[in-house]
């Protein structure tokens, strides 16, 4: 079955940056159709910081009680430990904000929150179990999408397509905008251990790479960052990483005895950007515009940002009319620079995140800073909890 729809405004990932670009532009009268891949949003091994800056934003919509309403849990310093050396790595305690926390909460329930809030609205569909086959263009202008769904072909034509699917973009691709950027020199290894009663671990271990430990309640999911392409999944490999982690956290070395290689997935960390954000009728934002590190889990806080100065830039336009390459271009303009600031302080991250150290060596010279100057982790906190250029909707 062919079926065709028109709507003002195609957004194509139901990812974070999507789902909040979606709210932004229905809250300003425009009509929204999100197609997204996957039937649902239950999938492991996600971005699920929620940071103080994002936390506003909810506030301004008027979400902040429903999100806080669904399972979360805060932490108001990020905290590392070196070899059982304890440092603040960043302290939100002092940010402008209603909300001095950084909150976890899993993706699939914050973007259920947004699709709620969406669906509020009359001009909102999302579409589930879709795939994006091609863009469709007349007179070199992209003036929609065309995709598979489940019950047959079908064909969304709107005034503007915002890719949202992130750094694997087949859209961005087919447009011709290819990324630029530095190869990263770390990927990120995730699997779950089992938890016990009562068991903590510290949230940032570091010494042989990094292992960070976010408590789910009734087990652990870790993220072990490990030299880039240094992973295939070998009995070496998971040898190796048995080892790094024992020596980085001896009280784990019992609990990643069961971890095998079809227990772990890796995330290849890719640092790029994109130097055009848009062609004529399309516009790419989040990660399909800059890939990020996941060192300060702040690429879900920077898609967001950018959902924000899109839905406030290109809301009024699109209520009525069409949206120029221009005014494409001012989106990029506002939300280039933060990404260039954040891009480059994580790759500068990446040596000290990797290093090997034994104990009673000397600590990075970064993390030397921050234990003697503690105050400083208040600026870390605003970097990452604020961002480089917070976004307000009103």
């Amino acid at each position: 079955m062919n079926k065709n729809f028109e709507t003002d405004c195609v957004i194509v990932g139901g990812g974070p940056a999507g789902m909040m670009t979606a709210l932004l532009l229905l809250r300003n009268g425009v009509k929204v159709t999100v197609v997204e891949k996957h039937a649902d949003f239950l999938r492991d091994f996600r971005g699920d910081t929620i940071h103080p800056s994002t936390q506003e934003l909810l506030e301004e919509l008027g979400l902040l009680n429903e999100f806080l309403a669904r399972p979360h849990s805060d932490m108001e310093r990020v905290t590392l430990s070196w070899h059982s050396t304890e440092l603040v790595l960043a302290d939100f305690s002092h940010l402008p904000t209603r909300r001095k926390t950084m909150t976890f909460m899993p993706q699939w329930d914050f973007l259920d929150l947004l699709a709620d809030a969406c669906s509020r609205h009359p001009g909102f569909r999302l579409l589930r179990s879709t795939r994006i086959d091609a863009l469709s263009s007349e007179e070199g202008r992209i003036v929609g999408v065309t995709g598979t769904a489940p019950d047959g072909d079908m064909s969304i034509r709107g005034r503007l397509v915002i890719d949202a699917s992130g750094r694997d973009s087949v859209v961005r691709a087919q447009a011709g905008l290819t990324p630029v950027g530095v190869a990263a020199a770390m990927d990120v290894l995730w699997f779950r251990l089992s938890k016990r009663p009562d068991e903590h671990y510290p949230f940032i271990q570091a010494g042989a790479g990094m292992i960070i430990t976010i408590d789910r309640d009734d087990f652990f999911q870790i993220a072990h960052v490990i030299p880039a392409g240094s992973w295939n999944g070998s009995k070496d490999d998971i040898a190796q990483m048995k080892q790094r982690i024992a020596f980085i956290a001896p009280r784990m070395q019992e609990a990643v005895a069961p971890i095998s290689a079809a227990d772990v997935q890796v995330l290849n960390v890719r640092l790029e950007r994109l130097r055009e954000w848009s062609v004529d009728g399309l516009l790419c934002i989040g990660d399909a515009a800059h890939a990020m590190s996941p060192a300060g889990g702040v690429g879900i806080n920077l898609a967001i940002q950018d959902a924000v100065a899109t839905a406030r830039i290109l809301g009024p336009v699109l209520r009525s009319g069409t949206p120029s390459r221009a005014d494409l271009r001012r989106v990029q303009r506002r939300r280039s620079w933060p990404a260039r600031i954040t891009q480059m302080v994580q790759r500068r991250l990446q040596k000290p995140l990797l290093s090997t150290h034994a104990p009673g060596t000397p600590l990075p010279l970064p993390l030397q800073l921050l234990r003697d100057h503690p105050a400083s982790a208040r600026l870390t906190g605003r970097f990452v909890g604020l961002g480089a250029r917070p976004e307000h909707i009103h």
